[in-house]
């Protein structure tokens, strides 16, 4: 499965997250779960930052209003500002990698269990609330299906779909959010968003901020496109073989090469 394959699966990925979310009544309600998947992502971002600067990671909470909150400590200042960026920048930058990466099933594969796991993981240490506890262990089966059950083609729909909700809930969601000042999680109001909170321990208004956000996280998006499409590295396996195609191309390849090289 080479550029093609990986190409029309980003296609049909978005085309169907398109189509649930506009056209089909029901739409919303299936993208619901992966709703929360994506402020998982974000909360799991403020989390592990803090965990790699020395900080702790307390709990994670998720609301039915897909809103969320990460209860870290970290030091005041640029440790702090560093903590709130990685909320803000873990759904864009792993929409990214997740694009670049996934252009085969095994790769597809890799990404799908990956996350499968970092969700049940996080169920043991940190997820806290309620709509977590049914939502995350949902969401980590969801995926190992996508990962194990259909063939090759299947596993890399699966995970373009998984990156196209992250870079539209980057797009959409996200890029409001990095405008405002304060934020409702649940039922707390009135909360200083990430951006306020960057502005507090770094300076400078907090759409100044925003802005840094969101050109960082377009450019994330648009740098895995560009590596989707593009495609290239050596050829995946898929059931012992290669894909047709791709086959094809490199025996005419290493036959080109042994009558140039032949003594």
């Amino acid at each position: 499965m080479g550029k093609l394959g990986s190409r029309v699966a980003l296609v049909t990925a978005a085309v169907l997250v398109t189509g649930l979310e506009r056209w089909i009544p029901a739409g919303r309600w299936v993208l619901y779960p992966f709703i929360l998947l994506t402020t998982w992502v974000h909360e799991m971002g403020h989390g592990l930052t803090a965990m790699a600067l020395g900080g702790k990671f307390e709990r994670l909470e998720i609301f039915a209003d897909a809103s969320g909150v990460a209860f870290t400590t970290a030091s005041p200042g640029l440790s702090a500002a560093l903590v709130a960026l990685g909320g803000l920048l873990a759904p864009p930058l792993l929409a990214a990698l997740i694009l670049a990466f996934a252009r085969g099933p095994g790769r597809a594969y890799f990404c799908l269990m990956a996350l499968s796991f970092g969700l049940g993981a996080s169920l043991v240490f940190w997820v806290r609330s309620f709509v977590g506890i049914v939502a995350v262990p949902g969401l980590a089966l969801v995926l190992a299906l996508g990962a194990n059950v259909g063939g090759g083609r299947l596993r890399l729909l699966a995970a373009q779909f998984v990156a196209v909700i992250l870079g539209l809930d980057t797009v959409t969601r996200m890029l409001h959010y990095v405008f405002i000042e304060r934020v409702q999680a649940g039922a707390t109001a009135g909360g200083r968003s990430d951006v306020g909170a960057v502005a507090d321990n770094l300076g400078g208004p907090y759409w100044f901020w925003g802005a840094m956000v969101a050109g960082v996280a377009l450019l994330l998006l648009l740098w895995g496109l560009r590596a989707a499409f593009r495609g290239g590295g050596a050829p995946e396996l898929e059931g012992g073989r290669l894909d047709g195609e791709t086959g094809a191309e490199l025996n005419r390849a290493e036959g080109a090469a042994g009558r140039r090289f032949r003594p």
